[in-house]
């Protein structure tokens, strides 16, 4: 598969970054780096600073400290591109609204009711093709399974594609086939635009098959690298209770 190194992206590095919420620490002094074309996950305990460091990142948490984004002349780009999939969207599935109207509203900024012409759903349908899901185009968004509804919202999150695509526990309640196709469509994306991916996920096995890097948070990076060493570490079996080597991870 070629590489079409669509972004000019190198690598992310944060460095030193904290952040406080009035007395209480959320996160203390992390370090860590993911690079382009790399699918990178972050683990950790519930309370750990996982969703902190994704708004840190998003810009939605003051943070101290420095994100850097670095292309691969060595400069640091100033306005990186970033999409992001949300754990779940939260709507009333009611609503008389198809998958069309909804991803047009959301790009264009304008109501359902002012239209949009031929070429703009032709579009639409070509995106969501290379997606996999191009024949729920016309569906109500409410009658979309977990599944096809999360690769709605990653095929919105690539437009325009992304130097950073974040992935905030995106999987959460779709079934194994959803599951499934959505990473291979993950998969897809980073070999064929180099871009990077950055995973909040507590599905060790999906990890271990997926990730490039793993990085166990605890409000500081505790451990970090490749999954089969991050998860023979003290720190893993003290945060999820077991060893990699164990069963229930591997199945």
């Amino acid at each position: 598969m070629s590489v079409h190194n669509n972004c000019g992206l190198c690598r992310v590095e944060i460095e030193n970054v904290s952040v406080k919420s009035g007395q209480d620490v959320l996160l203390d002094d992390v370090n860590l780096e993911f690079h382009c074309g790399q699918l990178t996950a972050l683990i950790g305990r519930n309370g750990a600073g996982k969703t902190t460091l994704l708004k840190a990142i998003l810009g939605e948490r003051n943070y101290t400290g420095k994100i850097y984004y670095e292309k691969h002349n060595g400069e640091e780009m100033k306005n990186p591109v970033i999409g992001y999939v949300p754990q779940q969207l939260i709507f009333d599935k009611s609503m008389p609204v198809s998958v069309a109207d909804f991803m047009m509203t959301t790009t264009t900024k304008r109501p359902v009711w002012s239209g949009y012409k031929k070429q703009q759903k032709q579009n639409l349908f070509k995106r969501l093709q290379e997606m996999d899901c191009a024949d729920v185009l016309n569906k109500k968004l409410g009658s979309l399974s977990g599944g096809e509804l999360q690769r709605v919202l990653l095929t919105m999150a690539i437009d325009p594609m992304p130097d950073l695509l974040i992935l905030d526990e995106p999987v959460s309640g779709v079934d194994a086939t959803g599951l499934d196709l959505f990473y291979k469509k993950v998969t897809y994306l980073r070999n064929t635009y180099h871009i990077a991916v950055l995973l909040v996920s507590h599905d060790l096995a999906l990890i271990r098959h997926y990730a490039d890097k793993v990085v166990l948070l605890d409000k500081t990076v505790t451990e970090q690298g490749e999954a089969k060493d991050v998860f023979q570490t003290k720190a893993f079996q003290q945060t999820f209770g077991y060893f990699a080597g164990e069963e229930k991870i591997w199945n």
